[in-house]
């Protein structure tokens, strides 16, 4: 085996670890921001409930690792050499994109950038077969790379997008007009029925979200479930708000619990299906030098990805609890996560984006259409829905982000649209539906005054347009370094890995320095 093969499996090694640590840190929001945001209990605590999701869901993210071996390339037309470098080069891409995006405290979606990152590396390989040899020709690119993943993959962007902005916006309307801001008598009441409504969208979401990939459901259960969701879901939800209930009565906030379990729920889920984003890719790398290595040739073609993945539960610990360190000393996360809480925030926020021509116009046509809302809408009707968005006076505000009840229409809706989509096994990104259904609750709980919106518009538009961004340049950064892996060969190996390996290191040592 040519120890430049030996070489990459190290970097790529080096490059999973760097991968985790700027990829927890963008996709912290996705399972924190909610607990976070309402101040729900203190931040070590709501690490702690995040971490021990994390550590389970890593140990069920097997699964989903032949995404990374097979699931945007044909593995059984590339030779090893060429898988090597296709996967070199889509880390180097990959790290150096988080890294600009966290930098830049904007989300993104680490699941896009893998695929496209994938494919971009693909191609270029594809590509450069096509080059070197003529008897292969433009028209034969179909047989290296499934071009149609990705476009499945941006037909769920645009449409988890609208429906969870929609979702958003319709759920936290209603549960404001049934709660309002003072919501204690009301959460005596109703509150075990609404938050079991929750609980029950929630542990749906983490058995067949975070659990359906790993084989820990039994198949027979799974079956059934999916035959019978409707009963079942309403007998689940039967007994969790009578759990709910007692546990009310014996004065547990039921509000937190169900804060926080989903918040468990959430990070389990993460890791059990985005692990593959971080370490899928390096993984692969690893099992196809051991093919090679184990064939005695160097030209092997790597039909073997093709076949199901065998989990190497070591190195799912060793991704756990990195994931888990950086949750705790990273302070990318928190900046990606000030993103979406000043967009969101029902306080004063010191606005982070400027004010342009397009959101100007926005908030305009939004004061037509409330006008026109309000000259067919009965005065009384119109009194009446006011004040229940009345909000608290500022004595009686805490520095909590939001309430308790707009964070678990978040963790609900997330968690209830994420688990729909699965079933229906249709692409969805998580960051994509938090934040945009984090965007829609806030709208409809009126955090968008007058003065903010068109502030916060910008804000939104430009985390939507880096989303869109995140396809094209993981596809362009990927491709580039794959072919100039491919040309220069073993001198290219060495000078791209120092590359992005210092710049992994240059970028971790310029933000502590700023820190300071």
């Amino acid at each position: 085996m040519s120890p430049i093969f030996t070489f990459i499996v190290i970097v790529l090694g080096l490059l999973a670890i760097a991968n985790i640590i700027v990829g927890v840190a963008n996709d912290a929001i996705n399972f924190m921001n909610a607990a976070w945001g309402s101040r729900v209990a203190r931040y070590r605590t709501i690490l702690i409930v995040a971490s021990v999701g994390i550590l389970i869901g890593t140990l069920t993210s097997n699964g989903m690792m032949e995404v990374a071996r097979s699931g945007v390339f044909y593995p059984e037309n590339f030779t090893f050499s060429e898988v090597m470098m296709l996967f070199l080069g889509m880390m180097l891409g990959n790290v150096i994109l988080f890294n600009i995006f966290n930098t830049l405290g904007l989300p993104t979606s680490t699941t896009v950038s893998m695929v496209f990152g994938l494919l971009g590396a693909a191609l270029a390989v594809a590509g450069y077969k096509t080059y070197i040899s003529p008897e292969i020709g433009i028209q034969d690119i179909s047989r290296y790379v499934n071009s149609g993943k990705a476009m499945v993959i941006i037909s769920g962007i645009l449409s988890s997008v609208i429906i969870a902005f929609t979702t958003g916006i319709t759920l936290m309307y209603l549960s404001r007009i049934i709660f309002s801001f003072r919501y204690a008598k009301m959460i005596k009441r109703l509150g075990a029925l609404w938050c079991g409504i929750s609980v029950t969208g929630i542990i749906y979401f983490a058995l067949f979200k975070g659990l359906n990939n790993s084989g820990l459901i039994p198949a027979d259960f799974n079956a059934f479930v999916h035959e019978h969701t409707f009963m079942f879901l309403s007998l689940l939800w039967l007994a969790v708000s009578f759990l709910l209930w007692i546990l009310q009565l014996l004065q547990v906030n039921i509000m937190k619990l169900t804060i926080l379990s989903g918040t468990f729920a959430l990070a389990l889920a993460f890791a059990g299906n985005d692990l593959v984003n971080f370490i899928g890719v390096p993984i692969a790398g690893y099992d196809s030098y051991e093919i090679a290595r184990a064939a005695g040739n160097e030209n092997i073609y790597m039909s073997a990805l093709a076949q199901p993945a065998t989990a190497n539960f070591t190195l799912l610990i060793i991704a756990g609890i990195v994931m888990v360190i950086t949750l705790f000393l990273s302070k990318e996360a928190r900046h990606v996560a000030q993103t979406e809480l000043s967009l969101s925030s029902q306080n004063e926020e010191q606005e982070r984006f400027n004010s342009t021509l397009i959101s100007r116009g926005l908030v305009r046509m939004a004061l037509i259409m409330n006008k026109w809302y309000t000259s067919y809408v009965p005065a009384r009707i119109q009194q009446a829905i006011d004040k229940r968005f009345e909000p608290l006076p500022q004595e009686e505000r805490t520095d909590a982000s939001f309430d308790l009840i707009r964070a678990i229409v978040n963790l609900t809706s997330s968690a209830v649209l994420i688990s729909i989509a699965t079933s229906l096994k249709l692409p969805l990104s998580t960051t994509y539906v938090v934040f945009m259904v984090s965007m829609g609750s806030s709208l409809a709980d009126r955090a968008w005054g007058r003065e903010s919106a068109v502030y916060r518009i910008t804000g939104v538009m430009t985390v939507i347009s880096g989303w869109f961004l995140t396809a094209f340049v993981a596809l362009l950064i990927s491709s580039v370094f794959t072919l100039i892996l491919l040309i220069g060969g073993w001198v290219a190996v060495i000078l791209a890995s120092g590359i992005g390996i210092y710049s992994v290191v240059r970028s971790f040592t310029f933000r502590k320095v700023q820190s300071v």
